[in-house]
């Protein structure tokens, strides 16, 4: 067929753009671990697709590929908003069969897009089988165009619109293919996808109680922000999960005592310690951290916020986005920039917009005090099992960081809800990697009951009671309902778990907490998966809650889950050509297309989330990385056939090995870099990996000929399987275990590649 190429590339970039933006819009919508759920499933539609057109031969034919895009394009316009109207209630998933009933449904409309385009990719597969080094080139080509559209759509055009727009390349594409009178069909779904698009902010929202009226609205690629009017102050919530309030201030520094703002966790006591206080707010949200620190004297303020809209917000006084009606016009708006007295106006602040681990790592002066509270990042900008993506916030290597980063007699103040068994042991390990001697001297651990909140204060000096009894608030007996020490406590509270973990150790402790308390690393950077899988019982299945720090291991459970569907549905569905279809693929090109399947993505999880320390920045990270990565697969696909085997599968392993034992201290080396150069080490260590990873399909489609439709099918499960349950490796064992994995399953799929007489 003519245009082939073209169409290729178009339907790839709405196939990898769909992932991206509908993992976006249902993370925020019903929560990370849910939006897992249901796109994990959907997205094996694709290879139920290609498997489709070897068990019906009547669906290869030229002329129904117009209307397998169409298709694909209708049920990308239709299927978001179609789920928001079932409205699966995730937390009764598993002790209702109503609500079973409507994830299958969500599950089916949602992968019916992946399953057409499945059909319609699959056909030029099979039917140019000769031309696949130059077809899987334009396939991989366009998912990498795909990659950037999707974050430029999100970020230019806001998520909901975007949700429908990714849809325009495929339609573009079935046009192209259509006979003449056929092309009305995508010219129509065109006019579906404005008439959507424009009320797209409406279709695509769980409707659900607000904590107060909300006046502003803003989602882009990395979050879905909401401004809450409480009335006498504001709160910013981030992906309907995460909460920071906007202080009210007119400006004014020079009020009584009395007079001026008051805060829960005050550190005023730490900042008064030097003489010119040098701040860092780590996650600075709406700039309550920002706006203690300016009235309790600091004289540099760094505030570091990896939302960058955010410090928009905080910077300038856009209007867009504030909810008009009658009664309240442009004009009236008091936006967050004017509603914080033009907060970072102030010459002592410096923004920045920036993961603030990359940020204090690579800063090359030092902190007085670093504070933090309750800085955390949910933000599902990735896909597949980057709904699960956790920051490197709390890792051992993170509070090494903070130690360097921190003056003679410098603080850290981090506080969190619920990590902090977790953060002891973390901030225990590091301190001993550095050479501290005394780690129990150094730090202290405070607990706000009322609040429900938990602070560590770690010290550079050694923490004598004075320090510790001022540090935050005076510890009086007649406050200890509202603050007291954990560690070290008074005799009474003596037997709480944290104290004891300090005491004791962690490993000791482990068997009697109800959570992991393992330190996280940089390898393993997933705190928030605190449940067990000894605490899982299906009772407590009847009311599922969202988060895994609340002792059930929910995000562990949904990837089980998911395996399940694939091990007992999909790979079976993969075995029934077997039984029905003339022409067979033996075991041996069943088994490798299996095992690329799986290592192709495996690596690429890993590369995502391990590149995203370094480069500090999600979205530059996760578009660079996703561009190179399948640019570098399409070019090494139309170069397959001049490179041998033998040369192909060494590279691979020799540069996952490389990645495993050197690329690290390498990236750690090269920190201090600006982000362009960060970006440009980045494309130089992953490039040659990618190139080489492009062959192994491309080569053993030349064998198979025309059953290249299953073979692709069969690389589609594998690709759900290798993303999920790597997910259950990295919790565990973490990056380099699962890269070793990866090397596993190319390696075996060289030796199965070799057997050439079993092909």
């Amino acid at each position: 067929m003519k245009n082939r190429f073209v169409i290729i590339t178009l339907l790839s970039v709405t196939l990898i753009s769909l992932e991206l933006v509908w993992t976006r819009i249902f993370s925020a919508e019903f929560f990370y671990s849910f939006a897992f759920l249901t796109l994990s499933l959907a997205i094996m539609g694709l290879g139920a697709g290609a498997l489709a057109l070897r068990l019906i031969p009547g669906f290869n034919k030229e002329n129904l590929l117009g209307v397998f895009l169409s298709l694909s394009g209708l049920m990308a316009l239709i299927s978001p908003p179609l789920a928001f109207v079932i409205g699966v209630d995730y937390s009764q998933l598993f002790i209702s069969w109503a609500q079973v009933g409507k994830l299958v449904l969500t599950v089916l409309l949602l992968s019916s897009s992946y399953f057409f385009g499945g059909i319609a990719l699959a056909m030029l597969f099979r039917n140019n089988h000769k031309e696949m080094p130059k077809l899987y080139m334009a396939d991989m080509i366009g998912a990498a165009i795909g990659a950037v559209v999707a974050i430029v759509c999100m970020n230019w055009f806001g998520t909901p619109w975007a949700v429908f727009l990714i849809a325009a390349p495929i339609l573009v594409a079935a046009f192209i293919a259509s006979s003449f009178w056929l092309k009305a069909i995508p010219a129509v779904l065109a006019v579906l996808m404005v008439f959507l698009g424009s009320s797209a902010v409406d279709l695509l929202q769980v409707d659900k109680p607000q904590r107060a009226p909300v006046i502003y609205t803003h989602w882009d690629a990395l979050a879905k922000v909401k401004i809450y009017d409480f009335g006498t102050h504001r709160g910013i919530e981030v992906d309907n999960a995460a909460n920071s309030p906007i202080l009210p201030f007119d400006g004014n520094w020079d009020k009584p005592e009395e007079d001026q703002m008051q805060y829960n966790i005050p550190v005023d006591y730490l900042i008064k310690q030097f003489d010119s206080c040098v701040f860092l707010g780590l996650g600075s949200g709406a700039g309550s951290d920002v706006m203690q620190a300016l009235q309790f004297g600091a004289k540099e303020v760094h505030a570091v916020e990896i939302n960058g809209h955010i410090n928009k917000m905080m910077t300038e006084g856009d209007k867009s986005g504030y909810f008009l009606n009658d009664s309240i016009t442009a004009d009236s708006i008091i936006t967050t920039y004017e509603f914080t007295g033009k907060l970072y106006d102030d010459p002592r602040v410096k923004v920045i917009t920036e993961d603030a681990r990359a940020y204090v790592r690579r800063f090359e002066n030092k902190f007085d005090v670093i504070f933090s509270i309750s800085s955390n990042s949910w933000a599902a900008l990735a896909s597949g099992s980057f709904a699960m993506a956790e920051n490197y916030l709390f890792t051992v290597e993170a509070y090494e960081d903070y130690w360097r980063a921190l003056t003679d007699s410098g603080f850290l103040m981090m506080e969190h809800q619920f990590y902090m068994p977790r953060i002891v042991s973390e901030v225990m390990q590091a301190l001993e990697n550095q050479g501290v001697e005394n780690v129990t001297d150094h730090f202290a651990i405070y607990n706000f009951p009322q609040l429900r909140r938990n602070v560590v204060v770690m010290s550079k000096r050694p923490m004598d009671d004075s320090l510790r009894y001022h540090a935050l608030i005076d510890l009086q007996p007649e406050y200890q309902e509202y603050i007291h020490l954990l560690y070290p406590p008074v005799d009474s509270l003596a037997d709480n778990s944290i104290n004891q973990i300090v005491l004791n150790g962690w490993e000791l402790m482990q068997d009697s907490l109800p959570i992991d308390i393992s330190p996280c690393t940089d390898d393993r950077p997933y705190t928030a998966q605190l449940g067990l899988w000894r605490n899982f019982s299906w009772d407590k299945l009847e009311k599922l809650r969202p988060y895994d720090f609340l002792v059930f291991p929910t995000s562990k459970f949904m990837i089980v889950v998911i395996l399940a569907v694939v091990i007992v549905l999909l790979i079976p569905l993969n075995l029934v050509p077997y039984f029905v279809s003339d022409k067979k693929l033996k075991a041996v090109p069943w088994l490798y297309f299996f095992m690329i399947g799986m290592g192709f993505m495996i690596v690429e999880v890993i590369l995502i989330q391990k590149y995203t320390l370094f480069i500090g920045a999600p979205i530059y990270s996760i578009a660079t990385i996703l561009l190179t990565m399948l640019v570098a697969s399409g070019i090494g696909s139309r170069y397959s056939n001049k490179i041998g085997s033998g040369t192909a599968f060494a590279a691979i392993l020799i540069w996952l090995l490389l990645d495993i034992l050197i690329f690290r201290t390498l990236t750690n080396a090269l920190v201090g870099l600006s982000l362009f150069p960060r970006l440009f080490v980045m494309v130089l260590l992953i490039f040659p990996l990618g190139f080489f990873m492009g062959m192994p399909f491309p080569k053993a489609t030349l064998r198979v000929g025309e059953l290249v439709d299953w073979g692709f099918a069969v690389n589609g499960a594998a690709s759900v399987l290798g993303a999920t349950g790597i997910m259950l490796v990295v919790f565990a064992y973490g990056f380099t275990a699962a890269l070793i994995i990866g090397m596993i399953c190319y390696l075996f799929a060289f030796i199965l590649y070799r057997a050439k007489n079993a092909w």
